[in-house]
């Protein structure tokens, strides 16, 4: 089993995005996302997304907001990742030479147009919906299958 954060950094109608492609045998490699990764042991995942974030990007979230909880049963390896969504509306500091890959940030507008897992061009636009989310979405050798969803105010 896999814990991991997926935190979306926005300011002024942009999301910064990372494209996955300097890490090799990386699951994501081509992919845009956003930013994260594993917890580390003892982390909340509140401490995991503000450290995924600082060393991803260089910049300090000052503010998240806990969006939904992903379940991808069997996603890699055979293991079923579990990912924290977060949404961070306020952060400071200058953006680095990430070393996962090209940062950028992206129109929200023009988002969907990336290259994307297909469950993320699903999940995406209900970061911008009040309350809280839990999906669960299948993917079979790397090709979405489906998914389900509840909404919770």
């Amino acid at each position: 089993m896999k814990l991991a954060t997926l935190c979306y950094v926005r300011r002024g109608g942009k999301t910064l995005m990372i494209h996955r492609i300097k890490k090799e045998n990386d699951v994501h490699q081509g992919k845009w996302n956003g930013l994260g990764g594993k917890l580390e042991q003892g982390e909340t995942p509140e401490e995991c997304a503000l450290r995924e974030i600082r060393e991803e990007s260089g910049l300090q979230a000052t503010h998240l907001v806990l969006k939904g909880l992903l379940t991808f049963p069997l996603f890699a390896n055979n293991e079923d990742w579990y990912a924290f969504v977060f949404v961070v509306d306020d952060f400071v500091g200058e953006l680095i030479e990430s070393s996962e890959g090209h940062l950028e940030w992206i129109d929200d507008q023009a988002i969907l147009d990336l290259n994307l897992w297909e469950g993320d061009r699903v999940f995406l636009p209900w970061l911008d919906e009040s309350g809280f989310f839990s999906a669960k979405f299948t993917y079979l050798e790397g090709k979405y299958i489906d998914h389900t969803v509840a909404f919770y105010d």
